[in-house]
């Protein structure tokens, strides 16, 4: 069986091209795709595969616009890290719908039930996630890795995101640290607004992580924050007004 990975989480490729090497099925991984541009270029250019596995959040866009306007023929089954109702959701469905991080049996399971699908009930499944995803849909979990394993972090446990030294670090509540295959213009897309804000070029700050807010010199304003240095913590005077809006 033939498949292509779409998903912009290099760790998330790696983990499930390694799950599915090591199942019991003649397996053969294509492509690794990581955008929609790549998904244009790929599905115009080459012959179908077997299968399709597809995050929906890309590191350019929105999978679902990709499939609204670029419609694929290729059964899919979607992994992503949407919170528990949206999956259940999907889960009536057709195929599965994976939550990373991806569980063997579920995985295994999924692959049992797209084979034993015909291209109707592939299609109408596809018509029925167009109809699901219509709204913004925005990452409510990022995986990180602990050690030699995989460990999903949920949006509410993230104390702020910050670039230092060429890299983007997501911090949580308790201050542990983890690099992220992300720049922060791509987390800005990703990321519910309401929640986050970017306080200068740096740093990406959570709401609820906000103790006290206080003016700065030149017409800039300061954060008090558990996990933030005083140099990171500023807001730069042009995103004032915005951040005043944003937190107010």
């Amino acid at each position: 069986m033939k498949v292509v990975i779409v998903e912009d989480e290099v760790l998330s490729q790696e983990h499930l091209e390694r799950m599915l090497q090591r199942m019991n099925l003649d397996v053969e991984v294509i492509a690794k795709l990581d955008s929609v541009k790549g998904c244009k270029t790929y599905f115009s250019q080459f012959p179908p595969v077997d299968l399709v596995f597809m995050d929906i959040h890309l590191a350019d866009g929105n999978a679902m616009d990709f499939l609204r306007e670029f419609p694929v023929s290729t059964p899919i089954i979607f992994t992503t890290a949407f919170d528990q109702y949206a999956l259940n959701a999907f889960k009536v469905n057709a195929v599965d719908y994976l939550l990373k991080p991806i569980d063997k049996n579920e995985l295994e399971a999924a692959i049992q039930k797209h084979l034993r699908l015909s291209s109707q009930q592939q299609n109408e499944l596809l018509e029925n996630i167009r109809m699901l995803t219509k709204g913004n849909t925005y990452k409510n979990r990022f995986m990180v890795k602990l050690g030699d394993s995989l460990s999903s972090i949920k949006t509410e446990e993230i104390h702020h995101f910050i670039s230092e030294d060429g890299m983007v670090f997501l911090v949580t509540n308790v201050g542990k640290r983890f690099p992220l295959d992300y720049n922060l213009d791509q987390l800005e897309n990703l990321i519910e607004p309401t929640q986050f804000f970017r306080i200068n070029r740096k740093v990406i700050v959570r709401l609820d992580s906000i103790q006290k807010v206080a003016s700065f010199f030149n017409s800039r304003l300061k954060i008090h924050s558990l996990h933030l240095g005083e140099d990171d913590a500023i807001v730069s005077r042009e995103r004032v007004g915005n951040f005043k809006e944003w937190f107010s």
